[in-house]
């Protein structure tokens, strides 16, 4: 995952434009949000290349069929992409479209994360029907969420609510709020904003109270590397569609996750903007119950997010972040020992 000057994109897109071939078809999971990803993408290359045909194979995931435990327990968010990547690899799909969080950071061999489009609204949104913010939940509240670092970040400040687990699509956790199994549930903004569902948001949960996960609010492609036996170059082909500083950010982010092994198994934040050359980084590590914290942030120049993802790395470590990720590691080896 490269980023690309503007120049170069245009040049990219007018070769790719006289090599586009006949037929694209886009992997992804059949959720009603995946697939509105997927149709954007759609739509997005059908105007770059109206002579091509765009279509979407929708896939049911492993993901998507353990709804009983929590990801942390079950595989990891990889479960999301597996199926996807096996329809690219058997030559039933192009490309996959994904919520950038999803995508481990570490790819099997011969793919690739090819181009990051614009970030949607990065921030966590707090959701319920009857209270207007955490701070109006009483005592004993059951408060939803899918995401140990939502859990670390919620228990620390609210330690008199009661966090419980909430897996299933978008809409299946809507329901579980509206049937009254949770006072409140906590879930990425950008997924409500992008199906027409912004009312559901009670309060936006600012960075400075709700670091992000890496790449929230982000979408990827991901391809095949290397060149088609057709000769279409898929990379050239996706490159309009790419987002600099969208790229740049999410790529400072994922370097954090990735030096402390990140997954679903530990709670970790990393979250980088971008203003003009520079861009600012924050990272957090945490036990899940919110008692042990670790938290940088640094600024430099945009154009080295990787090394401005070591610099905050290193200084989490001076705060015992490898101490608090290893404690999340064996608590999470039990719970899924005491599940067998």
């Amino acid at each position: 995952m490269g980023t690309t000057t503007a120049k170069e994109t245009v040049l990219k897109a007018t070769e790719s434009a006289q090599q586009a071939p006949a037929k694209l078809i886009i992997a992804s999971r059949e959720s009603r949000l995946a697939m509105w990803q997927a149709e954007h993408v759609r739509a997005r290359l059908a105007a770059l290349y109206p002579q091509c045909s765009v279509e979407i194979l929708g896939m049911t995931t492993r993901g998507d069929q353990i709804l009983d435990r929590a990801l942390s327990k079950v595989g990891g968010k990889g479960l999301f992409v597996k199926e996807l990547e096996v329809a690219m690899a058997e030559g039933r799909a192009d490309l996959a479209v994904h919520s950038l969080k999803d995508v481990p950071m570490d790819l099997p061999e011969g793919f690739e994360l090819s181009v990051v489009l614009e970030r949607e609204d990065p921030r966590d949104a707090f959701v319920s029907n009857d209270y207007a913010s955490l701070d109006e939940l009483p005592a004993g509240a059951v408060v939803g969420t899918s995401s140990l670092r939502r859990q670390a970040l919620i228990a620390a400040r609210h330690p008199h609510l009661v966090i419980q687990p909430l897996r299933g699509n978008l809409d299946t956790r809507l329901g579980k709020l509206d049937r009254g199994d949770y006072a409140a549930i906590i879930l990425a903004a950008a997924g409500l904003k992008r199906l027409g569902l912004p009312q559901r948001i009670r309060a936006l949960l600012e960075p400075e109270y709700s670091l992000p996960a890496a790449g929230q609010g982000a979408m990827a492609i991901e391809i095949l590397s290397g060149q088609r036996s057709d000769g279409v170059d898929l990379h050239a082909l996706l490159a309009p569609l790419n987002h600099e500083d969208t790229a740049r950010a999410v790529m400072a982010e994922r370097k954090v996750s990735k030096i402390f092994g990140g997954s679903c198994q530990i709670p970790l934040a990393a979250f980088a903007t971008v203003e003009g050359d520079t861009m600012r980084l924050r990272a957090m590590v945490a036990t899940p119950d919110g008692k042990r914290t670790a938290s940088a942030e640094v600024s430099g120049p945009a154009g080295h997010p990787e090394h401005l993802g070591e610099r905050v790395s290193e200084l989490l470590a001076q705060q015992d972040a490898n101490a608090i990720l290893a404690a999340c590691r064996q608590d999470a080896a039990s719970d899924t020992a005491s599940d067998a």
